[in-house]
């Protein structure tokens, strides 16, 4: 009687293992078909994607050709509009970005779990953090690694105007001299493009060119370049120098115009955040410099004080 039943005890064993693993290979085989339908991408017209990019860059084309079909619309065209003032619309796609935002998630997630695992070294019979800890942390930080591609992008364009800006009154200087010296505008380009340096400008300038050099049109060619940075102060000097063009008029002094009026809003910008930094520094002055100051000057006061008995 007990052999039989240990014996259909081991059966029933041998039929779940058998079970599990069966299921375990039919999901790998799926999985490897799945990832067998992705199609390699095309990349010889394309600019190499990030550094972090790169480093999980097979799960995010994964990721994003089964995602594409459902990026269409506002959403889009909003994350094309960024991607294309961070001047990644060569490196990402829409959905590529999307596709980052979850993997960068889930192996934020992930790492936060072996972490807190590796801390949660307790011995038989002590209760650990218990499963709702771990979900909660492998939570807030899938959270924070699917908000963290936004945050990069975003300072990667604020760095971007930052550059463009502060560049932008050097190069019309070297396009203005090279007009005033005899050159057309698109050689007084290709010197500055030469000679300036490098950055946002440079690369923009070099696009530009290339748009040109390919059959477009140089005003088409300016205002893609100025539709790419969507700047006011590159917009004005576009606008101007398509103008002047238009008319007919001697492009040395419209540039001229226009590299004073950039050079006079740097100085302004520059004024605004000197003035801007005593009130930033006010915070960490109150609420860490001066207490510490206050430590060191009362500090053998009170010691003395405490010392002579009062």
């Amino acid at each position: 009687m007990t052999e039989g039943v240990f014996r259909h005890a081991g059966t029933v064993i041998w039929l779940v293992a058998l079970a599990i693993g069966l299921s375990a290979a039919l999901v790998g085989w799926l999985l490897s078909r799945a990832l067998a339908e992705v199609p390699e991408e095309d990349r010889q017209y394309k600019d190499p994607p990030p550094a972090g990019f790169r480093l999980a860059w097979l799960p995010i084309q994964w990721v994003s050709h089964y995602l594409a079909p459902f990026v269409h619309g506002k959403a889009r065209d909003r994350i094309a509009a960024r991607l294309l003032r961070a001047g990644l619309d060569y490196c990402l796609s829409p959905a590529q970005f999307i596709a980052s935002r979850i993997v960068c998630g889930l192996l934020c997630g992930a790492l936060a779990w072996w972490t807190l695992g590796s801390f949660d070294q307790r011995e038989i019979g002590e209760p650990g953090f218990g499963n709702g800890i771990y979900l909660q942390v492998f939570l807030y930080a899938a959270l924070f690694g699917g908000f963290y591609p936004g945050i990069w992008l975003k300072d990667r364009i604020a760095l971007r105007r930052r550059e463009m800006l502060k560049s932008l009154p050097f190069y019309l200087d070297i396009i203005t001299l090279c007009v005033e010296a005899g050159l057309n505008l698109q050689g007084a380009v290709q010197q500055a493009v030469a000679k300036g340096p490098g950055g946002v400008l440079r690369e923009e300038f070099q696009r530009m060119l290339r748009d040109v050099r390919a059959g477009k049109p140089r005003a088409e060619a300016l205002r893609n370049m100025a539709e790419r940075l969507q700047e006011p102060a590159v917009s004005h000097f576009v606008i101007a120098v398509i103008q002047a063009e238009r008319m007919g008029m001697n492009l040395g002094p419209v540039l001229r115009a226009q590299a004073d009026q950039r050079r006079s809003e740097r100085f302004l910008r520059a004024e605004k955040l000197a003035m801007e930094a005593p009130v930033k520094m006010l915070f960490p002055l109150i609420f860490f410099i001066m207490p510490c100051t206050f430590a060191v000057l009362f500090f053998p006061i009170v010691m003395k004080f405490m010392h002579s008995g009062l």
